[in-house]
């Protein structure tokens, strides 16, 4: 778990003591994106469809050639399936904020991830509490 790995290294007394016996991981944003597609035993193609993407944008974001916005990583999260917790790591890879549920657009995500919607259907969502959809964003 990342929380008891954050408590060895505050409680280590040098970087080093940390470093030495803890392995770290330096991972693309891509790799996170493929990682998941084979865990999950999913096809590009279908989760580039799911997400609502085009085509040669969502391909550039699985080989690396393009990064993805907020929105767009999202918009992944749902055509991967992810889990909260998988949707967070994707965020954090792409160099996002995290969804944070006292903003309400996120809040609002942050159900529909956890309730197993679809993009579409959380895009319903966010137009019918008057939000931003996240396939207007980016």
């Amino acid at each position: 778990m990342t929380e008891e790995l954050l408590e060895r290294l505050l409680t280590s007394a040098t970087p080093e003591a940390y470093l030495d016996v803890t392995p770290t991981v330096d991972i693309e944003i891509s790799d996170y994106l493929n990682q998941l597609l084979a865990k999950k035993g999913l096809k590009r193609a279908d989760v580039i469809r799911e997400a609502g993407l085009n085509a040669t944008f969502g391909y550039q974001l699985f080989y690396g050639t393009r990064h993805p916005g907020r929105d767009t990583a999202i918009m992944l999260a749902f055509g991967l399936n992810c889990s909260l917790l998988e949707a967070q790591r994707l965020l954090k890879l792409a160099g996002c904020s995290e969804l944070w549920c006292k903003r309400r657009r996120d809040a609002i995500i942050i159900f529909c991830i956890n309730h197993g919607y679809s993009r579409q259907e959380t895009d319903e969502e966010l137009y019918r509490f008057g939000e931003e959809t996240l396939l207007s964003g980016d």
